[in-house]
């Protein structure tokens, strides 16, 4: 099997698979949707979905499995709108979502410092609110349905403890300033791995706020001012994958090492493959059936208050094969 074209092949079928739509109305803005009498059909239940930003391949997964999940719902309608990765636009679609009138809104916050006065907003309103993908903290009356970033960073940190080799130069990717997730999982890495391998040295760290594009970028100019880097340390798999396009087919990178998280189709087969070292996933699919749940059992009176965790299973090359099968059973990859 060739998995360089099969991973091609597989980044074409994603983007096509996971763009953005509303069970609903499938709008940009939660203030462009109809208030009157609420959802379609026989639903009782409008929910906004905010999500991050599309061009997050992971949000991207996310939204679109919130989605699919909405439909198991008869008595809920579902909206999903784009936040494209700033926080302006986020904070203005919770204000109209509030405006609006919505029994619930499900933020996955781009900043969750920036995004809480927001949240709080929605909580003080009434409406039933749920952060995810990252968990804000000390919101009172917000629910969350999230993962452990500490222990998505620590699993992959740990491993990475006996594969990279003494006295190595690494490179650090970070996710946006004041993001839960991109904080929790760097201080994993310092506790679990750095500070434990005083020999390592970080030669460059920057944030690339997620993104494939800006990683790619940062790479290019890190592998011209630095003519050793060992290994590759990203709080997702979106900025590896783009540091490692930085360096297909330069053979003085030829053995570097990737860690990263999220467990995409993408990164699965960048192991697959052979260039990407381990990450550890982050089960979109399970997000969305846990969401969908609380905002269920929350909006019907089950539940008063919800904060759950999903598990972070560790994918290297021992194990790749399972979750190319997973994924290709569920059609994100050909």
């Amino acid at each position: 099997m060739n998995f360089r074209n099969k991973l091609a092949g597989a980044s074409l079928a994603v983007v096509a698979a996971l763009t953005f739509s509303a069970c609903s109305s499938g709008g940009t803005d939660p203030a462009a949707t109809d208030t009157a009498g609420g959802a379609s059909g026989d639903a009782t239940y409008r929910v906004a979905y905010i999500a991050r930003a599309q061009v997050d391949s992971f949000a991207a997964w996310l939204a679109n499995e919130i989605t699919a999940e909405a439909e198991n719902y008869p008595d809920i309608t579902l909206d999903v709108f784009d936040g494209q990765a700033d926080d302006e636009i986020q904070n203005t679609m919770i204000e109209n979502a509030i405006a609006n009138k919505y029994d619930a809104i499900i933020v996955q916050a781009n900043n969750g410092v920036a995004q809480t006065p927001y949240i709080e907003q929605s909580v003080a309103a009434n409406i039933v609110t749920i952060t995810t993908n990252p968990r804000v903290p000390d919101i009172a009356g917000a629910s969350s349905v999230d993962a452990s970033p500490y222990d998505q960073g620590a699993v992959v940190a740990q491993l990475a403890l006996e594969q990279v080799p003494q006295d190595a130069k690494v490179v650090v990717l970070n996710g946006p300033g004041g993001n839960f997730h991109s904080t929790e999982r760097r201080n994993a890495w310092q506790a679990e791995f750095f500070d434990k391998r005083p020999d390592v040295e970080i030669v460059a760290e920057d944030v690339a706020n997620w993104n494939k594009d800006e990683a790619l970028a940062k790479m290019e100019d890190w592998t011209l001012a630095y003519p050793q880097i060992d290994a590759i340390i990203s709080m997702n798999d979106n900025m590896a994958a783009g540091a490692l396009e930085a360096v297909k087919g330069d053979d003085k990178f030829a053995g570097i090492l990737a860690y990263a998280v999220d467990g995409t189709p993408e990164a699965v087969l960048l192991i697959k493959e052979g260039l990407m070292t381990a990450t550890t996933l982050q089960n979109a699919a399970e997000l969305a059936q846990l969401n969908l749940k609380t905002v269920h059992d929350l909006l019907t009176g089950i539940e008063t208050e919800v904060n759950v965790d999903i598990g972070n299973p560790l994918i290297t090359s021992d194990n790749v094969d399972e979750y190319v099968k997973l994924y290709t059973d569920s059609g994100q990859i050909n």
